[in-house]
């Protein structure tokens, strides 16, 4: 029998990517904060999939904003709460080998450096430079921001959930929310395969899983997974610090993207096309075929190096590519921090604080905006460049 219900100001499902860092901000503003999660620990779903990447030159404005914020709290977190999260700002450098890539990284700089990003066209030689060993032939430049960067996807879960905790926030593992009850239109109690618990807000911060959720609540979302895959080879000398995007489309896939870790090994991945829907976990050899070869084509003396491991993760994806954040119109205190399309590490901390604000009642005019451009009554219809 289920015990008398506690209270919360805020009820969070999910503690990846975007509940565990909402989580610590919501209980460092003083407000009672608990986070649902369905299996064992944070950062157990998507989270450590992720390869680590972090940038804030996207081709969205919100994105833009919210990611600058991102990369501002994560490259001084170890100064700030003293944690070694494996923050290192390497750089991205967006490639062109063809015109029309060329012409589209461009036209977006306008746009980027009007959010203050530190990001420049690079010529060829200069980004041979950069990221030695790149195939020359047909390289016409590219973009480089140098304060984009990397973290451990792992690390940076512990430490938000470390702070989290030790500012108040609960988190219940092994923990299932089945159902949400209304009262006069707001959410009111969430109940569990476990306990019952009182609340004002609930965030749905669950990932792939947020539609199974708000379906409780009777809204419909436009969030499916996709699956996507990763490689991580045997470590070699260091080379480059970028992570390297090439978005030009190739027979089986298209966005393919790889860095150097600080051990030394190479990690890739590439966007699937057609896209792969579900919660397919097996990988694939398609993949390894597929992604060695885009490696090899963009750094040839990478030839011999040898694979460790691959696997794959799960993309909550939306039609336009883009986030769904803040406030639900039917459903009083239902806020949604979900489809972020397999970015969620990077966007992660800054959709955190950027809840947390709208709770307290404090926006500013730039997170204002953000909250309209990805609300879930947007149309749906547009799409980023720069996914």
């Amino acid at each position: 029998m289920m015990s008398s219900a506690r209270t919360f100001d805020v009820i969070i499902a999910g503690a990846g990517s975007v509940g565990t860092p909402t989580a610590m901000y919501l209980a460092q503003a003083g407000f009672s904060v608990l986070v649902i999660e369905a299996l064992p620990s944070c950062g157990q779903a998507s989270n450590k999939h992720a390869i680590g990447g972090v940038r804030a030159t996207h081709s969205d404005p919100s994105k833009i904003y919210l990611c600058a914020d991102s990369i501002n709290i994560l490259s001084t977190w170890q100064e700030k709460y003293g944690d070694d999260i494996e923050w290192r700002s390497g750089g991205y450098s967006f490639v062109a080998y063809d015109e029309n890539v060329e012409a589209n990284l461009k036209s977006l700089l306008a746009v980027q450096k009007s959010f203050g990003l530190n990001i420049d066209w690079r010529s060829a030689d200069q980004i041979l430079q950069l990221i030695p060993g790149l195939q020359p032939n047909g390289l016409r430049g590219g973009t480089f921001s140098p304060e984009d960067g990397s973290a451990s996807p792992l690390k940076t879960a512990a430490a938000f959930y470390k702070h989290a905790k030790a500012s108040g926030a609960e988190f219940h593992f092994n923990e299932k929310v089945s159902q949400v009850t209304l009262a006069n239109g707001k959410v009111s109690q969430i109940i569990t395969d476990r306990e019952q618990y009182n609340c004002k807000y609930f965030i749905n911060a669950a990932g792939s899983w947020a539609g199974e959720i708000s379906a409780l609540l009777g809204v419909p979302l436009p969030v499916q997974p996709e699956a996507h895959e990763a490689a991580i080879t045997e470590p070699t000398q260091p080379m480059f610090d970028a992570m390297v995007v090439d978005i030009r489309p190739t027979p089986g896939s298209n966005n393919f993207y790889f860095y150097q870790h600080p051990t030394g090994k190479i990690i890739f991945c590439l966007t699937p096309d057609p896209p792969i829907m579900g919660f397919l976990n097996q990988n694939t050899s398609g993949f390894l075929t597929a992604g060695s070869q885009r490696l090899i084509d963009l750094m040839p003396k990478l030839m011999n190096l040898r694979l460790r491991r691959s696997w794959r993760g799960t993309y909550p994806m939306t039609p336009d590519g883009l986030p769904i954040l803040g406030s639900v119109d039917s459903v009083g205190g239902y806020l949604l921090a979900t489809g972020l399309c397999g970015q969620g590490f990077m966007l992660g901390p800054g959709v955190a604080r950027l809840l947390t604000h709208l709770i307290e009642g404090n926006l500013n005019p730039q997170e204002q905006a953000c909250l309209e451009s990805l609300s879930l009554q947007r149309a749906f219809t547009s799409e980023e460049m720069l996914k």
